[in-house]
């Protein structure tokens, strides 16, 4: 999944796993390159989106209220089972370890599958420890007017089942933790309406996430390369992490942006989903923490209650279509009904 490892602040228990106890502060990540590098606006101004996320509540509200016959039910398209086999896709590369052969099989099919949709290609090249890594980013065509909000997920998976009692030493599978996130981005790309849109969407496929406290490598490492690098400002930043799971809660992140969650997770209500659980429960370490150092408001969509995390048991039978289509049909009506 992301880099995965969470702390119950509330408890101020133990790190899971004891995996980041190189975490001193939360939100002061270890990055490979100076923040020089950043030409940004670093304090993105909360009053402003919360201005914007109490006009947008309105509008989602004032949506719903509307009789039937002015916004068409069919105006939601996503699809849980296409979301589903575009994880079985990822599943037949195997492991996506960074670096691997499975990797860049995996970078070229997302590629291939966001151009025949329609989406600009940005590939962000970049190398961590000797190994060549990359970052790929969408942009939708043909949208103007606004900030980006950009949607991430990552694609690789852990390459140590380190939470596995009797397999640690193999490879993560990443059925959830990988291939549920990278699917509902694709899926989005597909029926995102963009005469809806009013403002620009990018879509993110982060490399070397979930690399952590292995041979040396830090957590988030696509994630802060690409914030470090960033040159242009973000409205808002969403990750989408370990979404698959069966038996779907959704609590909120604790860092994440406390209008940005609650304009997300009041989409999901009026949609009639019991996913998304709005209460607050874990800290996680993920990709959404290296845009919220920056100042952009970000939001971490991730169900961390899940017992197959980082074992070979991480597979395709444990993730559900239905799953995937609540968070998938969340953001495609949050997306479609800003402005």
């Amino acid at each position: 999944m992301m880099g995965g490892s969470a702390i119950d602040a509330s408890a101020q228990a133990p790190m899971l796993n004891d995996q980041r106890q190189y975490w001193p502060n939360l939100l002061k990540i270890h990055k490979n390159n100076a923040h020089s590098h950043i030409d940004m606006n670093q304090h993105t101004s909360q009053c402003t989106w919360k201005y914007k996320k109490a006009m947008r509540s309105l509008c989602v509200t004032l949506l719903f209220a509307l009789p039937s016959c002015s916004t068409p039910s069919q105006e939601v398209q996503f699809d849980g089972q296409r979301a589903l086999l575009f994880v079985e896709s990822q599943m037949e590369f195997g492991p996506r370890i960074p670096g691997s052969e499975a990797s860049r099989q995996t970078a070229g099919w997302v590629i291939e599958q966001l151009e025949a949709k329609g989406w600009e290609i940005e590939i962000q090249h970049f190398s961590n420890l000797g190994t060549q890594l990359i970052n790929i980013i969408a942009k939708s065509n043909g949208v103007s007017g606004g900030k980006p909000i950009l949607l991430g997920a990552h694609y690789d998976t852990r390459p140590f089942a380190d939470r596995d009692t009797i397999n640690p030493e193999s490879p993560v599978p990443g059925a959830n933790d990988g291939a549920s996130g990278v699917a509902v981005l694709i899926e989005l790309a597909d029926v995102l309406d963009r005469d809806r849109l009013r403002q620009p969407v990018w879509l993110v496929f982060f490399d070397a996430e979930d690399s952590g406290n292995i041979d040396g490598w830090d957590w988030i490492v696509g994630s802060s390369f690409f914030a470090d690098n960033l040159t242009q400002d973000l409205e808002a930043v969403v990750i989408v992490d370990m979404v698959g799971d069966r038996d779907l809660q959704i609590f909120i992140e604790k860092n994440s942006d406390p209008s940005l969650v609650q304009e997300i997770w009041n989409t999901a209500d009026q949609l009639g989903y019991q996913a998304f659980v709005n209460t607050p429960k874990y800290s996680i370490i993920d990709d959404h923490l290296p845009f919220l150092q920056i100042g952009v408001p970000a939001v971490d969509i991730i169900d961390f209650d899940y017992p197959y995390w980082h074992t070979i048991s991480d597979t395709v039978d444990k993730v559900s279509a239905d799953s995937l289509e609540q968070v998938g049909r969340t953001l495609e009506h949050w997306l479609e009904n800003q402005g």
